[in-house]
């Protein structure tokens, strides 16, 4: 597949963390260009996401260095993306005025946030892991009331979503927090979450329960502070809006109606799967004793015995459902509990990197070359670390509507 960014965009892109390229694949689908990309991953020589992600789009506006090195983005923008680390939030010191609030050096966040400052896009849209709603333990939200007061300061309204991608059709059982921050004259209430926001159109829903509203002060280092302290459970549920130091938030569920696809409508003819992808007979047995439960004593280095308990995972994996999440692991030929064992033609196998790349909705090999062949082991890493393409299309759609 030879990608092209669309002819007649509706408006323009900076993508940051860029990974393999998902955010950019779904928002062409839906219409809008990227001019700038940033990948950068600190703790490898070689950039393989990077390279991927310029043997498929070009090097045209891309750039692989680290982010807190950008002082400005060379182009003008729109829409400001990014599925960025989840790191501590943390207030680390202040300066003269509360504008001057900054965080633990290092941290992606205040990055997105210096640079959210410089270019005032008109929107942004983020993705993380969905426990960033609940961390850190010892304060439960404070990280995520933290993001949502520093983008209420720069005059941004927030929605956020948990999504699971299989609640919506698609092959995988992936939840991830949806975020995406715009300017409304409009004071935004429940109708928000339900129907009339930008991920309640995208992605139907319906309430489960009633809301629960909150105040969250501007006052960033306070919050660092005492946000969340004593709480057992995050005040955040899954769904919910933010504006003008004030929060909704509600539980909610998907009102997708439809057949959703399943793993085994990815899976490769076992013709064509490589050899090694398949179980050796040897191993099927360590396979089995991993995947299934565990009651048993085990004893540390230091002398110290202690009872180790597991449940049993369904082995081999199901085709009739969609997939379990991806994870980085999953390359590789040793066993293991998580990564994923199909059977198929009467053999036991793992996965192939193509079939990875289909359940997050990437284009079949989109992961096979850099500047040279890139290993099986890092191509399934990308997909762990992946989105799915066709939840950011969805999304991209009405942000489309709403330029």
């Amino acid at each position: 597949m030879s990608f092209e960014e669309p002819s007649k965009p509706v408006g323009t892109v900076a993508e940051l963390f860029a990974g393999v390229g998902g955010f950019r694949l779904g928002l062409a689908a839906a219409g809008w260009k990227t001019v700038y990309s940033n990948q950068w991953e600190p703790s490898t020589k070689r950039q393989h996401a990077s390279e991927v992600y310029v043997h498929n789009f070009g090097p045209q506006g891309h750039s692989n260095e680290d982010i807190s090195k950008v002082d400005k983005i060379p182009y003008n923008f729109d829409l400001l993306v990014g599925g960025f680390p989840c790191q501590d939030y943390s207030v680390a010191k202040s300066r003269s005025s509360a504008t001057g609030l900054e965080g633990k050096k290092g941290v992606l966040w205040w990055e997105i946030l210096r640079l959210t400052k410089e270019h005032q896009p008109k929107f942004l849209f983020l993705e993380n892991v969905d426990r960033l709603l609940k961390s850190p333990a010892a304060q439960r939200g404070r990280d995520f009331a933290i993001m949502l007061a520093s983008l209420g300061a720069e005059g941004y309204s927030v929605e956020w979503r948990v999504v699971n991608a299989a609640d919506y059709g698609f092959p995988q059982r992936r939840r991830r927090v949806f975020i995406v921050a715009y300017r409304s004259k409009k004071p935004l209430d429940i109708s928000t979450i339900q129907s009339e926001g930008v991920l309640a159109e995208a992605l139907p829903v319906e309430l489960r329960g009633s809301a629960v509203s909150g105040e969250i002060t501007s006052d960033l280092l306070q919050l660092s502070r005492g946000f969340g302290k004593g709480l057992k459970v995050s005040p955040f549920m899954n769904a919910g809006i933010f504006q003008n130091e004030t929060y909704l938030t509600a539980d909610v569920q998907s009102a997708w109606t439809g057949t959703p696809q399943t793993l085994g409508d990815v899976l490769l003819p076992a013709e064509r799967v490589p050899d090694e992808y398949f179980v050796d007979p040897s191993s099927q047995a360590k396979w089995s004793y991993l995947k299934g439960a565990k009651s048993e004593e085990r004893t540390t280095a230091e002398g110290f015995r202690w009872k180790y308990t597991e449940g049993s995972m369904v082995f081999p994996d199901p085709l009739e459902r969609p997939s379990r999440t991806v994870l980085t692991g999953e390359g590789g030929t040793s066993p293991s509990r998580f990564k994923h064992v199909v059977e198929q033609s009467g053999r036991m196998r793992r996965l192939h990197p193509v079939e990875l790349e289909r359940l997050n909705g990437f284009p079949d090999d989109w992961t096979a070359k850099g500047e040279g062949p890139m290993p099986d082991v890092r191509r399934a890493f990308f997909m762990g670390n992946a989105l799915v393409v066709g939840l950011i299309e969805r999304v991209g759609r009405v942000l489309a509507s709403r330029v």
